[in-house]
């Protein structure tokens, strides 16, 4: 009958070993995302402000627009109101009376408020658009030079994930088999430490007589203890897995 096959034992200066094995693979695939990670956010606020900036613009076009048809449209009710006036003038030379003729020139008087009142809409309607193409302007140029940036950024992050993504995937099949050689209660702290850590580090080097992870002090006889490797030891304050540091190995 064939034996079944059993994971070796390790010892524990072995376990330690693997362990920050583990944790610099792991590092480094962090390192990756992280550089990676970092771009597709700014090329999102690229996004995310050119979709703005179009916003703006469409509608700065549109207030324009409505302007300049307010300016034809009070031009061409000038120009009645200017053949009205004629149409009254020739009127008030066949009046029969007095009242009569003060009729028509109130309405002769009417439509030359009305010509006024549309010369200064105009002169104000114009002025506005002076402003408003002002500011399109700089929101066109503005988004000329966001578009470049989005190019630019978006030609990086392609080339970074074309460089990083077979290193990436390499580096994960070595985590894989680094955390299956551990034993299923240290890959479970190691998987709980890391998840719990913001920077990701469950297993850290002792760094000038600190924990490389919190750098709290550790004990003269602690770090012996931790160089020793004959046991697992964790730091105190951050509960982060302790190894010599690779100065003293």
């Amino acid at each position: 009958m064939a034996k079944t096959a059993t994971k070796k034992e390790l010892t524990v200066a072995e376990k330690l070993d693997g362990l920050y094995k583990l944790q610099q693979i792991d590092s480094e695939i962090d390192r990756i995302r992280i550089l990676r990670g970092e771009l597709p956010l700014e090329v999102q606020d690229l996004e995310d402000e050119i979709a703005g900036l179009d916003t703006r613009i469409t509608r700065m076009k549109e207030e324009i627009k409505t302007m300049e048809t307010d300016i034809s449209d009070r031009k061409n009710a000038s120009k009645d109101a200017d053949v009205a006036i004629k149409k009254y003038k020739e009127q008030q030379n066949n009046v029969r009376n007095n009242r009569e003729f003060e009729s028509i020139s109130k309405e002769i008087e009417f439509q030359e408020l009305e010509i006024k009142l549309n010369e200064k809409r105009t002169k104000e309607s114009k002025f506005k658009i002076d402003s408003k193409k002002e500011i399109l302007d700089e929101a066109l140029a503005r988004k000329e030079g966001r578009d470049e940036d989005l190019s630019t950024k978006k030609s990086e992050l392609d080339a970074i994930v074309s460089e990083t993504k077979a290193q990436e995937e390499k580096l994960e099949k070595s985590s894989a088999r680094a955390i299956k050689a551990l034993d299923n209660r240290l890959s479970t702290a190691y998987t709980r430490l890391r998840t719990s850590a913001k920077n990701g580090l469950a297993v850290v080097p002792v760094d000038r007589d600190s924990c490389g992870g919190c750098f709290n002090k550790i004990p003269p006889q602690r770090q012996l203890d931790i160089q020793s490797k004959k046991k697992v030891i964790v730091c105190e304050h951050c509960g982060r897995v302790l190894v010599p540091s690779e100065e003293t190995e």
